[in-house]
């Protein structure tokens, strides 16, 4: 049986996936991701799944937003 906060959880993942496919603007949409990444290391939390938690904080919410926000930083630099 799930818990009211995994069932609220899983509301936001939703949410936020939905938040992030609908962003337009680059800049935003990374933070959308990083944010959303953070929404699903809880939600493996809550799950009781830490190793999964500790890897997708790394690499969902710090690592691909970084490489990410270097990418667009480049691109714009030599668009001008």
């Amino acid at each position: 049986m799930m818990t009211a906060l995994q069932v609220t959880l899983l509301v936001l993942v939703a949410a936020g996936a939905t938040a992030v496919v609908l962003t337009r603007d680059p800049i935003r949409q990374v933070v959308s991701v990083s944010i959303y990444g953070l929404l699903l290391a809880v939600l493996f939390m809550a799950f009781q799944a830490p190793d999964v938690t500790l890897s997708e904080l790394t690499v969902g919410a710090v690592a691909l937003p970084l490489l990410l926000l270097l990418t667009l930083a480049k691109v714009r630099k030599q668009e001008e």
